[in-house]
């Protein structure tokens, strides 16, 4: 099929006519009356966007959490999904939700506060991408307005300035066209017909152009406004950034070459001599950020280093829902408002009581780090996936740890003095630890001040990482271990602007050491599992200890296999399992009894009981076993260069196991048996 052919079965001509639909007042009156929420606020509209893609319920430290998949960003495959921040979200969402019912927050400039690299751009370039492609959906619809002179050329040589149309430069609502006495009884019968969760309504009035041709032609017809709606021409509106239509962004520049006509608009010269007059509002260009995100929303960029020009503006444009245009009177908008900053800028308005209108005016919102372990390596997985590294790969457990240090930088010290920050970490992840709750946690984060506002920024991993992938090809490998990572991680802390002294460097040097730690304990793990991973024995070893912990709990005996003589369980295997999972000899006949519970409660639901059914079991199993074999296949050995064939063997076996079980490359799992080997080679015991 060539290209055109392909493009001709791609296009879809039947949307492209829905999404510039085109009609007249009347059309557009039987729309509204029809389907009411196309005349939806700004809020409104953000709010039902955001309630379209559904939401979870869970519960977290005893409390009930929301997940708002919206924020997955399915529209693009979760290219800017954001992970582990569910509580801000939700407070977001709740602002946004107050605002649609008009409870107040419709009136304030929502700040999303945090340090750097935490999301906040990224969850205002969703809600403007999101915003965008509800508009063009049939849930999302909503319509503008156009004057047209239809022929009449009065109209269009002294109104239109030469042009056969005029469009209302602000996207307003075409319900701004009644007046605002006779909009109210049209609103309150469209409630009163199809009521909704919230109060729908059209406020504000014309743009000062569209106000100025509304007088013209009211002028011209003596005031039959019906008349005058037969030159209006109404048709659909896609919110757009890139065709700065209903969505605008703001980024502070260089005082000197930016002033508040960038928001609010400014005389255009070459109209001037059109009108013959720069108080001629058909003279002016309302292309501001304000003026052209009329409808949908706005986003300034590190709000709080905008001069204090541009500040003034954001009182009026929030509170009262209008903006100054130079030379024209008080001009109504609809959009929602956000701004987002770092923390040096917002201890500034803090500390400047000059400023008390506007923090009057905002709704702080904290986006910190993540500090859930799982949702942090989600970041770099997305980024670091399979698909995008070509050729290269990057060891099991190596992204992991980078993501346990990132995290293990944020959190605060336990006051808890037998918690380490390790444990603490795992209990935020959803790790069980021997002595502490669900309420544990949720004092854990009571106890904390900064706690997610302070420590590594993901985009510091991130450039790591790029930089371990680089490094491993010039050497050519085509592997990153968590060796390497962490090396990279340790180099770069001497270069780091954000770490402000020596003593910090030194803890953060201090945590990789502790993640460094954790990586080895993993591909330990690893290794072990691999050597001991011998199904038949692992099944073996755990029927026999199953056997001897019942008639344990059951004060009974079992037959030797061998002289089918009976005998009483066998201590010392029970013990030597148990002690792999530092089960102390004061709690075995707990833990024995719970075995015993728990499989009882699996046959009434009709499940069967193996040793992968209690992880803790499976884990102390594997380590009995490694055990017992790893003498007698010389671990010891696969350090050296020179083994037998049957070592061999026996290595090419273990080593596929890791590649086939345990996600390892080659590459990857030819280092870990080599850095496992030389531990026993050293005679570790571990």
């Amino acid at each position: 099929m060539d290209i055109m052919s392909l493009m001709k079965e791609l296009q879809n001509i039947e949307e492209y006519l829905d999404l510039n639909w085109e009609g007249n007042f009347e059309a557009y009156l039987k729309l509204v009356k029809e389907n009411p929420h196309i005349i939806r606020s700004a809020y409104q509209r953000i709010y039902d966007m955001i309630m379209l893609y559904g939401y979870e319920e869970y519960l977290s430290g005893g409390k009930k959490m929301i997940h708002y998949k919206f924020f997955d960003d399915v529209n693009c495959d979760g290219k800017d999904a954001v992970y582990g921040l569910d509580l801000p979200l939700m407070k977001l969402v709740n602002v946004f939700k107050a605002a649609a019912h008009r409870l107040g927050s419709e009136k304030r400039v929502i700040l999303l506060h945090g340090p750097v690299g935490s999301a906040k751009s990224t969850i205002c370039r969703l809600l403007k991408r999101g915003i965008e492609k509800y508009s063009t959906t049939n849930e999302g619809a909503l319509y503008s307005y156009k004057w047209v002179a239809k022929g009449d050329k009065d109209l269009i040589q002294n109104l239109f300035g030469g042009q056969d149309e005029f469009t209302c430069p602000m996207h307003g609502d075409p319900l701004q066209l009644v007046p605002r006495e006779k909009r109210t009884q049209v609103i309150k019968e469209l409630n009163k017909e199809k009521p909704q969760e919230y109060r729908l309504d059209v406020e504000g009035s014309l743009c000062p152009p569209c106000r100025f041709i509304m007088k013209e032609l009211l002028q011209k017809y003596e005031g039959d406004w019906t008349k005058v709606m037969k030159h209006v021409q109404v048709y659909r509106l896609v919110l757009s950034e890139k065709d700065r239509v209903g969505i605008g962004t703001f980024q502070p520049k260089d005082e000197k070459n930016q002033d508040s006509t960038e928001l609010t608009g400014d005389l255009n010269y070459k109209k001037i001599a059109i009108y013959g007059s720069d108080s001629d509002p058909r003279a002016f260009n309302f292309d501001g950020e304000f003026n052209i995100a009329n409808r949908g929303m706005v986003e300034f960029i590190e709000v709080l280093k905008l001069d204090v020009a541009f500040l003034y503006d954001l009182l009026g444009a929030s509170q009262e829902h209008s903006i100054k245009p130079k030379k024209f009177a008080q001009t109504d908008i609809d959009e929602v408002i956000i701004g987002h900053t770092n923390e040096p800028e917002y201890r500034k308005l803090q500390n400047n009581e000059f400023m008390e209108a506007l923090r009057d005016r905002t709704i702080k919102i904290d986006i910190p780090y993540i500090t859930h372990l799982s949702d942090e390596v989600k970041i770099y997985k997305k980024d670091f996936g399979k698909e995008k590294l070509n050729h290269k790969t990057i060891a099991p457990h190596a992204l992991e740890v980078a993501s346990l240090w990132a995290v293990l930088t944020r959190l605060e010290i336990p006051k808890k003095t037998n918690l380490t920050l390790l444990q603490k970490l795992k209990l935020y992840n959803g790790d069980k630890i021997h002595g502490f709750t669900e309420d544990s946690i949720v004092e854990l984060r009571k106890e904390t001040i900064r706690e997610g506002l302070q420590g590594i920024s993901p985009r510091y991993v991130q450039d790591k990482i790029s930089h371990a992938l680089v490094a491993c090809e010039k050497i050519h490998h085509s592997c990153v271990d968590g060796f390497q990572l962490l090396s990279e991680l340790l180099e770069g802390l001497t270069h780091n602007s954000l770490i402000s002294n020596e003593e910090q460097r030194k803890i953060y040097e201090e945590l990789l050491g502790i993640a460094r730690q954790e990586y080895e304990d993993r591909i330990k793990t690893d290794v072990q599992r691999a050597v001991s991973a011998d199904e038949e024995s692992l099944k073996q070893l755990f029927s026999n200890y199953v056997d001897n912990v019942r008639a344990y709990t059951q004060r009974e005996k079992l037959p030797n296999k061998l002289t089918g003589v009976e005998e009483l369980p066998n201590e010392r295997l029970m013990r030597s399992i148990e002690e792999k999972i530092d089960i102390p000899e004061s709690r075995k006949e707990d833990f024995r009894r719970e075995i015993v519970n728990y499989i009882g409660n699996l046959t009434k639901e009709g499940r069967k009981f193996d040793y992968k059914s209690n992880p803790r079991l499976q884990k102390a199993l594997e380590l009995k076993l490694f055990e017992d074999q790893k003498d007698s296949i010389k671990l010891s050995s696969f350090s050296s260069e020179v083994v037998d064939e049957s070592t061999q063997e026996r290595i090419h076996s273990i080593k596929k196991r890791l590649i086939d079980n345990f996600g390892y490359c080659e590459e990857s799992a030819s280092s870990a048996l080599k850095y496992v080997s030389s531990i026993f080679a050293r005679g570790d015991p571990k």
